[in-house]
C-alpha cells in the first residue's frame, strides 16, 4: 500500500496575524515541520494544498458568516497565500492549488501549479508570471496526481479541521483512498464544532489518530 501525506491550507492567512487566522495555525505548522523531519521517509509522496483565490465569488464577504462566506483570505499571489514560515517545505514534492474561482474546500478540487513562479519575468520579452498562469487547466487534479503515484492511502493534516481538512478528508474517502486524519496536527475554526466534525468523518470511513497512536 502506497501512502500519501497531504498537508492541508498551512497558508499564513490561516496563521496568527493572517485575515482568516485559525487559533493554534502557526503551532501546527511547527509541529508539521517536526513531524516531517521525524516521519518524511514513511510517505511517499507529500504533497500541499493552498488556497489560491483569484475570483471566488460570493466565497468573499464584507459581512461574512464564517460558515459559507469569509473575509477575504489567501488571495493569489499575495503573502496571505503563501504556505507559512514555519512550515518545512523540504520534503513538499507537489502543490495543488484551488479556489481560484469558487470555494475550493476540498484539495481533491485543487491542479498542480508552482505558485513560486508569480512575479517572475519568462520568457525572451521577459513577460511577467501573473498568479493565474501558476495552474494551467489541463494540469492534472489531486486524484489524477496521486493515482499515477499509484498512491492508495493517505494521511492528512493541516487548517482548517472543520473545512478543508474536512472536505478533503471526505473527498478522499469518496475516491476510495484509506484516509487517516491526524488530528494533533490540525487546527479548527469552531472548535465547538469538532465532535460534530469527527462523527461525520468515522461515518465516511475516515480514521481518526493522534500522534501517540502512530
Amino acid at each position: 500500500m502506497a501512502e500519501a501525506l497531504i498537508i492541508v491550507d498551512v497558508q499564513n492567512d490561516f496563521c496568527e496575524g493572517g485575515t482568516l487566522a485559525v487559533t493554534g495555525g502557526a503551532q501546527v505548522a511547527a509541529e508539521i515541520s517536526e513531524f516531517l523531519e521525524d516521519n518524511h521517509a514513511e510517505y511517499d509522496a507529500i504533497v500541499a494544498t493552498q488556497d489560491w483565490h483569484i475570483d471566488p465569488g460570493k466565497h468573499f464577504a464584507e459581512s461574512p458568516d464564517f460558515q459559507t462566506s469569509w473575509p477575504v483570505h489567501c488571495v493569489a499571489g499575495t503573502p496571505g497565500a503563501e504556505l507559512h514560515p514555519d512550515l518545512d517545505t523540504d520534503h513538499i514534492e507537489a502543490r495543488f492549488l484551488k479556489g481560484l474561482y469558487d470555494d475550493g474546500y476540498s484539495g481533491f478540487e485543487g491542479r498542480l501549479g508552482e505558485p513560486e513562479r508569480v512575479g517572475i519575468l519568462e520568457g525572451e520579452k521577459g513577460i511577467r508570471v501573473e498568479p493565474g498562469d501558476v495552474v494551467s487547466s489541463t494540469a492534472p487534479d489531486l486524484d489524477s496526481w496521486l493515482r499515477s503515484q499509484d498512491i492508495d492511502a493517505v494521511t492528512i493534516v493541516g487548517i482548517a479541521t472543520d473545512h478543508c481538512v474536512r472536505a478533503t478528508a471526505l473527498d478522499a474517502a469518496e475516491n476510495d483512498y484509506r484516509v487517516r486524519v491526524i488530528t494533533d496536527l490540525t487546527a479548527a475554526v469552531d472548535k465547538d464544532q469538532l465532535e460534530e466534525t469527527y462523527e461525520e468523518l468515522r461515518e465516511a470511513g475516515v480514521e481518526l489518530l493522534i500522534l501517540e497512536d502512530l
